[in-house]
C-alpha cells in the first residue's frame, strides 16, 4: 500500500484534533468542578503567565495535579506521533469510532436512567408522597437541585458508564420508543384524566434531545445525514473521498472545536455556568435536568470531533488503497 505524501499529515491532524478534544474536556471538569489550577494556572506559577496571575489558593499538591493537566495536552500532541511512527499496513479507524461510542454510549444509558429516576422523583413530589416514602429531611433535600444532581444523577451517570464499558451496543430504538410512550402519556393523561404536569413535558425534552445529539455521530459513520449531492452523486470515488476529507478539515473539526472553546472556555462560559449552579427551568417540580442538557451539547461535539477525524482517516485508507489498485491496473496493462 502506498502512502501518499501528505496523508501523515492529515493522519497527525485528525489524531490530535481528537486527542485535544478529549484533554480540554476533562481539564475542563477538573479544573472548575475539583477547583484544580488548570494549564493556566500551572503556567502562571512556572513564570510563564500567559492568561493569568499565579493564583495563592492552591496548594502543592493542587499543582501536582496541574503538571499531569500540562502533560495530559503533551501527551494528546505526542501521541498521535508515536501511533504514525508505529503503523504498519493500513490506518487504524476503528480507535477513534471505539472511543467515540464509549462516549456515545455511556450518555446514552446515563440519560435513560437519569430521566426515569428523576420524573419519578418529580411526580412523587408533587403529589405529596416523597415524604412518606424518604422522610421528611431528604425530601427536602431532593427538591434543591445542587443535592439531587450530586447524589441522584452523578451515581446514575456512574452506573451508565460502566454499563457502557462492558456494553458497547447503542440502542437508541429503544429511547425512541421511550419518547413515544411519553408523548403518549401527556396525551392520555391530558384529554381523558385532565392531568399535566411540568416534569412531563421536561421528560420528553430532555429525551429528545439526548437522542438526536447523541445519534448525530452514530449516524455520522453509517453515513445517513441528509446530504446534498446533486453535485456529489456524480464524482468519482477518488473525488468523494477527497469531498469528505477536506469537509470534515475545513467544516466538521473546527465546528466541533468552536462549540467546545465557546462552551467551556472559563468558568463563565455558557455549559461551564449552567454545570456548576446545576440550572433547572422549573424550580417548582419539574424535572432537575436543564444543566445535563448543556452537557449534551459538550457529548455531541466530542464524539462528533471523534467521528469527523475517524472520518478523515477511513477516507485516506481509501484513497491509498484507490491508488494501489490503480497501480495494479496499470502494471497490468503495461504486461
Amino acid at each position: 500500500m502506498k502512502a501518499l505524501p501528505y496523508m501523515n499529515i492529515l493522519h497527525y491532524i485528525a489524531l490530535a484534533s481528537a486527542f485535544l478534544g478529549a484533554a480540554f474536556v476533562c481539564n475542563n471538569f477538573l479544573t472548575f468542578i475539583f477547583v484544580l489550577p488548570g494549564v493556566s494556572g500551572t503556567l502562571a506559577l512556572l513564570g510563564a503567565n500567559l492568561f493569568e496571575p499565579v493564583q495563592s489558593q492552591y496548594s502543592s499538591s493542587d499543582y501536582a495535579f496541574g503538571l499531569l493537566q500540562v502533560c495530559s495536552y503533551i501527551g494528546a500532541v505526542l501521541l498521535p506521533i508515536i501511533i504514525i511512527l508505529n503503523r504498519s499496513g493500513q490506518r487504524d479507524e476503528n480507535l477513534l469510532n471505539a472511543c467515540s461510542e464509549i462516549i456515545v454510549a455511556a450518555a446514552f444509558w446515563s440519560v435513560m436512567f437519569i430521566g426515569i429516576v428523576d420524573s419519578f422523583i418529580s411526580f412523587v413530589r408533587i403529589e405529596g408522597l416523597l415524604p412518606n416514602i424518604v422522610g421528611e429531611d431528604l425530601a427536602l433535600s431532593l427538591g434543591k437541585p445542587a443535592f439531587r444532581g450530586t447524589f441522584v444523577h452523578l451515581p446514575l451517570l456512574l452506573i451508565g458508564t460502566i454499563i457502557a464499558a462492558y456494553r458497547r451496543g447503542i440502542d437508541f430504538i429503544w429511547l425512541a420508543l421511550l419518547i413515544v410512550f411519553g408523548e403518549l402519556l401527556i396525551v392520555i393523561t391530558r384529554f381523558i384524566f385532565s392531568y399535566e404536569q411540568a416534569f412531563m413535558g421536561d421528560l420528553v425534552r430532555f429525551w429528545y434531545a439526548g437522542l438526536f445529539l447523541f445519534s448525530s455521530a452514530y449516524t455520522l459513520v453509517h453515513e445517513g445525514h441528509v446530504r446534498v449531492d446533486v453535485i456529489y452523486a456524480n464524482f468519482s470515488e477518488k473525488s468523494k473521498s477527497y469531498v469528505n476529507i477536506f469537509g470534515s478539515l475545513i467544516l466538521g473539526i473546527p465546528l466541533c472545536w468552536v462549540v467546545l472553546i465557546r462552551g467551556l472556555w472559563n468558568e463563565s462560559s455558557p455549559f461551564n455556568l449552567a454545570l456548576l449552579n446545576f440550572e433547572v427551568t422549573q424550580q417548582g417540580f419539574g424535572m432537575y435536568v436543564k444543566y445535563l442538557m448543556s452537557g449534551f451539547l459538550i457529548i455531541f461535539a466530542l464524539s462528533m470531533l471523534f467521528q469527523f477525524s475517524n472520518y478523515i482517516i477511513r477516507y485516506m485508507n481509501s484513497l491509498e488503497q484507490g491508488d494501489e489498485a490503480i497501480e495494479n491496473i496499470e502494471v497490468e496493462q503495461v504486461k
